[in-house]
């Protein structure tokens, strides 16, 4: 990242929250359950599937962790109901990490009965990296008690990512491996842009060959390729694995990725609590972060 992208993404707190709304409008289904749908039946249309998370973290309240885990109930009822091909996706913090390991362990336990309940899946979020020692536990209970019907997430931009692989690998765990988009401090994250993606692609590797499910979640056209190529050689089949996206990023390649005969999921956020979200995809690509600061400023944008 150059010294001036490097400026623009640390400006984006001066930012008014309305701008920030304007260039985030595209990256977020909408507030309710409804836009959301109407987002997965478009995506559906495509030929792809979704997972739906509602927007939301850092949660201190126990009732409001509570409301979020009804509304998650919520959530595996509607798309039972509406037929959409889609599963769900959690935050630990959301849930009640923050306020007590075991209450959060009962909210996403909950949840986790209802992806059974309705034949779904479950997808843990991974979140800062204070928080990957306990939703790896979380984790693990969750899979002694409903199967494959659970996966969590890893980032590749940690340094503990392999050492995680191996110590769950007796799960034969479903992962949805991304770079990671938090901002981490030197010492538990690898700071190289060629690091992260050759980690990225060695972990991949090390988790489709031992048998786990992947979800390949990048927009990284080199990633694609080297996970294509890698799909290629372990002669997989399609069902063995998927490439995942974020909603309203990169439509292009979403549907190159389709027309290669790859499955391909959309990450669909909805919900009120839309800013702090949006200010991580606007820190992951500084480009948009500019205009959002030029649009504050009253300059055309780029």
């Amino acid at each position: 990242m150059s010294i001036f992208d490097s400026l623009v993404i640390h400006g984006l707190p001066l930012v008014p929250k309305f701008i920030v709304a304007r260039f985030a409008k595209p990256y977020v289904a909408g507030s309710t359950v409804e836009d959301a749908v109407r987002a997965i039946r478009s995506i559906m249309d495509e030929g792809a599937m979704a997972t739906v998370d509602i927007l939301g973290e850092e949660v201190s309240d126990r009732s409001l962790a509570t409301g979020y885990t009804n509304q998650y109930l919520e959530v595996f009822d509607v798309i039972a109901s509406e037929g959409l091909d889609s599963n769900v996706s959690i935050k630990p913090t959301m849930l009640g990490m923050k306020i007590d390991e075991a209450f959060c362990a009962e909210n996403i336990g909950a949840i986790a009965a209802k992806a059974v309940s309705t034949d779904n899946f479950l997808r843990i979020d991974m979140e800062d990296h204070t928080t990957t020692d306990p939703t790896l536990r979380i984790y693990r209970t969750m899979v002694k008690k409903h199967g494959e019907h659970v996966g969590v997430v890893l980032q590749a931009y940690l340094r503990r990512t392999v050492a995680d692989i191996n110590s769950i690998m007796d799960l034969t765990p479903n992962i949805r491996m991304c770079k990671g988009i938090y901002r981490e401090p030197r010492a538990v994250a690898w700071g190289g842009f060629e690091t992260i993606r050759e980690n990225f692609t060695y972990t991949v590797e090390k988790l489709l060959r031992a048998g786990s499910y992947v979800g390949i979640a990048t927009h990284d056209t080199h990633l694609v390729w080297a996970a294509m190529s890698l799909i290629d050689r372990l002669g997989l089949n399609r069902d063995q694995y998927e490439f995942q996206m974020l909603y309203g990023v990169d439509p292009g390649l979403r549907r190159i990725i389709l027309d290669g005969g790859h499955r391909l999921r959309v990450y669909v956020p909805f919900g009120r609590d839309w800013y702090p979200y949006s200010m991580r995809r606007l820190r992951e690509n500084p480009t948009i972060a500019k205009n959002v600061l030029l649009a504050m400023l009253g300059k055309k944008t780029l």
